[in-house]
């Protein structure tokens, strides 16, 4: 069984938490992100991205950009603009998005319980991105953004949170991007102890979104044990912050595909390899969404083509042969295009079905892809059969909204 504890986070106050909230990391390279803070002195880019003060090219793993962002947690602690509160509580956050809401509990999980596959995941990481965060954990001292898991739902916990969002959040506001984000603070300790029961009998968690986040927070953890000769299992490095969302209120949408050359191929050779294995029909200029799994969509040429994979090129009993992803990477990107790993060729790239199938047309059209394909989104139980029997997904393949807003609390390791 995974843990999960409360702990005395540290929050802006209500007046600035709105400038204060940012995007993750990961989701703004560095140019977005010093458009993004702007003159905003609360923006807690300046904590997760603090290349965005330092002149433009800096080496983003250099010393200098992991001291600025010491200097910048120090200095957003010294003048209040995050505060700590004075009990370990756990906090309700909820996120709304196209008349959706989700509701996940904040709270800390067990550096011991990922190392130990009880925190299961479904991606792998990359180790340069994992040293880069393992650095920033390491020398701030804190997990400043959370990472974004799920569990099978409970109802007991529901029915409390249920309780507990009655009432007036701490936090209300709508971001810029248009996404609805509340918060609340649970400081009753009977409710704050039977939430803590009740997840203790909850058999595993999931990473849905943030591995390499989770990857770090636990590694330091790790790290920190192991430097500690008095080390008694309490230290808060034994921890790490995560909000959990229970799978029945997840939707994961689809994460696409595109290309910038055929490999070689007229365009009539491309689409006459794709028959072996698709049936494959032009339907014209209107941007054509897949309805079903095993079908896909492809933009080529100025148009929308369906694609439906032909009976045995999949195997539905499999977690990972039923997954498009699978079939598409295996059949088309390796088997046509000579894409043969996706991790690492500059010819493909991806994109989050949050910026919808235009953005295929338009990099297309643009001349800088040469086809693009679009995939029906994998479901949540695909994801827990995946984790469940220690598999791995191909490279982006999940794609989670809304993303979590960083700065609305986080955990030090001291």
């Amino acid at each position: 069984m995974a843990i999960l504890k409360p702990f005395k986070g540290w929050r802006p106050p209500r007046e600035i938490v709105k400038d204060l909230a940012s995007r993750p990391y990961d989701v703004l390279n560095s140019a977005e992100a010093r458009a993004e803070a702007g003159d905003n002195p609360y923006s807690f880019l300046r904590v997760v991205k603090p290349e965005i003060e330092l002149p433009e090219g800096t080496n983003l793993y250099s010393q200098e950009v992991y001291d600025k962002a010491i200097e910048n947690f120090r200095k957003f602690q010294n003048k209040g603009y995050l505060q700590q509160d004075a009990k370990p509580n756990f906090y309700v956050y909820a996120q709304t998005w196209d008349k959706k809401t989700q509701y996940g509990i904040v709270g800390c999980a067990g550096v011991e319980d990922y190392l130990d596959d009880r925190i299961k995941k479904h991606e792998l990481t990359r180790p340069d991105k994992e040293e880069d965060r393992m650095k920033h954990v390491r020398m701030v001292n804190a997990n400043a953004e959370p990472v974004f898991f799920t569990y099978p739902a409970v109802a007991e916990i529901d029915a409390i949170v249920a309780g507990i969002t009655k009432n007036a959040p701490e936090y209300d506001f709508v971001a810029d991007d248009g996404f609805g984000h509340k918060f609340w603070v649970i400081e009753d300790r009977n409710t704050v102890k039977t939430l803590e029961e009740l997840f203790a009998e909850v058999p595993a968690f999931y990473v849905a979104d943030g591995h390499h986040r989770t990857a770090a927070a636990a590694l330091v953890g790790a790290e920190k044990k192991k430097n500690n000769p008095s080390h008694n299992g309490e230290e808060e490095y034994n921890f790490f912050m995560a909000v959990l969302f229970p799978d029945n209120q997840l939707t994961i949408i689809d994460y696409n595909r595109m290309v910038k050359d055929l490999n070689g191929l007229s365009k009539e050779e491309f689409l006459a390899k794709l028959n072996k294995d698709f049936v494959v029909e032009e339907k014209g200029h209107l941007e054509l969404k897949p309805e079903k799994l095993h079908a896909f969509t492809m933009y080529l040429d100025g148009k929308w083509y369906a694609m439906e994979a032909k009976p045995g090129t999949y195997d539905d009993n499999d977690p990972i042969g039923v997954l498009d992803v699978t079939i598409l990477s295996n059949l088309v990107l390796d088997e046509i295009l000579g894409i043969k790993n996706m991790r690492t060729d500059k010819r493909i790239d991806f994109v989050g079905g949050i910026r919808g199938l235009g953005e295929l047309k338009r990099r297309v059209d643009s001349g800088e892809m040469a086809v693009a394909f679009a995939l029906y989104p994998v479901s949540m139980k695909q994801l827990l059969d995946i984790a469940d029997t220690g598999n791995i997904m191909p490279p982006k393949t999940t794609w989670f909204e809304p993303k979590l807003r960083s700065g609305l609390v986080v955990h030090t390791l001291d």
